[in-house]
């Protein structure tokens, strides 16, 4: 994972430097990973057991209570889907992010998930600052309401044809 950050954060350009700060983050957020998640202490976190710690440390809180790692999680992938690090996700991005990881057959749908997402003050600045990335994840991961905007967050909701 650190090697895929680096990367992914230098768009393709290696820093060793980086990669060591990379490094040290994942080593981190393992430990507490393992610490809030691997209820056996078995050196092995289950998917039922991560799923149980997300459940116990995040649901129904705001991103400022969640644990120190999830929220080194959250902005890492704040900064991987900002590519032009301009501190703000626009649609060009949401819509990039969303074609690498789900197969998408019509642009309207991506865009139309985007525009989901967003607010006024949203719309007004252009897009997704950091903090409202963090608000929409705290919804995502906390909020059962399906209606809830924060649902879009990761891309379009739909069935293929």
């Amino acid at each position: 994972m650190a090697l895929k950050m680096t990367l992914i954060e230098g768009k393709g350009e290696f820093s060793y430097g980086r990669y060591q700060e990379n490094l040290h983050i994942m080593l981190s957020l393992w430990e507490e990973i393992a610490e809030l998640a691997d209820f056996n202490k078995d050196g092995i976190v289950t998917i039922e057991e991560f799923k149980e710690a997300v459940q116990r440390s995040c649901v129904g809180r705001k991103y400022q209570d969640f644990p120190q790692a999830m929220k080194m999680f959250i902005d890492s992938h704040f900064k991987i889907v900002d590519l032009n690090d301009d501190g703000v996700i626009a649609a060009d991005e949401f819509r990039y992010n969303c074609v690498t990881r789900i197969p998408v057959d019509n642009v309207n749908i991506l865009d139309e998930a985007y525009q989901n997402l967003l607010n006024d003050d949203d719309r007004r600045r252009g897009g997704l600052t950091l903090s409202r990335y963090q608000e929409l994840y705290a919804q995502f991961l906390g909020n059962p309401d399906e209606n809830c905007p924060a649902v879009h967050l990761f891309g379009p909701l739909h069935a293929m044809d």
